[in-house]
């Protein structure tokens, strides 16, 4: 068997055992696996297996930076308090309860990242549902999902996938970004959410919202955790504004704002750290290693080939097309290697800042159609059985077919048209 044709199988197995998770192990286990696999069959030398993992720093930074601001606030009652709010402000309305935590998960999305919107918002609407004392709390929990995807192509933090498709020099400048996403993004978001709603209708009209919930104060700590949360938005915002790296800020945030907590409560460290998923760390590092095999096959200069021909002679279907095919690929094989093939492939291919965008609503937009399609959906995976809940693939399937296709072949027609 050829080097190239092995590397692709053993690309694929890892893939599935990402996205099935055989024997109930981690997604952690198949990623680091496959890396393993492939240093040991000599597909990829350790020199270049260390320059994939070193690829991930970014995006290692800003995972640790995340997830330390999130378990500070789940610890410090700042998530607790949020759901005493929106409870309230659904005065025993289970649609009304549905559309404010739509609400909120868009701000978290575009202001803080996707991935943010999965480890942050979670567990804050998973406290919300057990002070509203919902039945099911699952349609509610499917906001974060969906919405960390659906809207995480409003402005260029919304989601870090976003700077590696126009990494290297192409990134649009903010008034070119908005002009082009914009009507996109507004899209991506309503059907989104009309179709979710629709497919949880029923669950919804069913449950009940209790009407008086307990008054959580706002304590001291909490509020720090919170200014943390504020300020890595901001920080974020400037990152982006200067066409900086976001995971250093991010970091750089979380450890501040943990050290200050604390530092006033006295804490142990080794609680806050302990309660931290830190397996994505080292499934994001089997990935990037089982993309830097990839690109050893020669794939990378293929696919920009074959899309600066295509789009030399059909420009429009060439960006529905790349958009489409890169959404699919993204659902079955996780949008972060796909994203990093993608854009490889648009950086090196000569074309249009539209197909780059088609190409990129494809990344950020095709992971709602699988339950492991983004980093962020593991991520709120993960948060979910932290809390004791399961969701099959299946299921998630089902649901992400009926919501996930209108919403990228309308994104990608207004793109296209506008």
């Amino acid at each position: 068997m050829q080097a190239s044709t092995l590397t692709w199988a053993i690309a694929g197995m890892t893939a599935f055992g990402v996205i099935t998770r055989p024997f109930a192990l981690p997604e952690a286990i198949w990623a680091v696996l496959g890396a393993l696999l492939l240093l040991a069959l000599g597909l990829i030398g350790l020199p270049e297996a260390w320059a994939g993992v070193v690829k991930g720093l970014d995006v290692y930074l800003f995972l640790i930076g995340m997830m330390l601001l999130s378990e500070l606030a789940r610890r410090e009652g700042l998530f607790d308090w949020l759901a005493s709010v929106a409870t309230a402000n659904a005065k025993g309305s289970p649609r009304r309860l549905f559309i404010l935590i739509y609400c909120v998960g868009i701000v978290v999305t575009v202001f803080l990242s996707n991935d943010a919107t999965a480890v942050v918002l979670t567990p804050a609407v998973y406290a919300a549902c057990r002070a509203a004392r919902v039945k099911d709390p699952m349609p509610y929990l499917l906001i974060c999902a969906f919405i960390a995807n659906a809207a995480s192509f409003v402005l260029p933090i919304s989601n870090p996938a976003n700077l590696v498709i126009f990494g290297g020099g192409a990134m649009p400048s903010l008034s070119k970004w908005l002009a082009m996403f914009t009507l996109p993004s507004i899209v991506s978001i309503v059907v989104t959410f009309i179709a979710l709603y629709w497919t949880q209708r029923r669950v919804i009209a069913a449950d009940a919202v209790a009407m008086e919930v307990e008054d959580i104060p706002l304590t001291m700590t909490a509020k720090l955790a919170a200014f943390g949360l504020c300020g890595t938005a901001l920080a974020l915002l400037a990152a982006s504004a200067l066409d900086l790296d976001l995971g250093l800020p991010t970091f750089v945030a979380g450890c501040l704002t943990t050290a200050l907590t604390l530092l006033v409560t006295r804490q142990n460290p080794a609680g806050t750290l302990r309660d931290i998923s830190w397996s994505v760390l080292p499934l994001v590092a089997g990935l990037f290693v089982v993309v830097e095999a990839l690109n050893q096959t020669g794939m990378i200069d293929n696919l920009a080939y074959y899309l600066s021909e295509s789009a030399t002679g059909a420009p429009l279907q060439t960006a529905a097309a790349a958009g489409a095919a890169v959404a699919l690929v993204s659902s079955l094989v996780n949008n972060l290697p796909a994203g990093l093939v993608a854009g490889s492939a648009v950086q090196a291919a000569d074309i249009s800042d539209k197909i780059g965008g088609a190409v990129l609503i494809g990344v950020d937009l095709g992971p709602n159609l699988s339950i492991t399609g983004s980093l962020a959906t593991i991520l709120w995976l993960t948060a979910m059985r932290r809390e004791g809940l399961r969701i099959g693939a299946w299921s998630f399937l089902k649901i992400g077919v009926v919501v996930m296709i209108p919403a990228l072949i309308l994104s990608l027609g207004v793109l296209i048209l506008q």
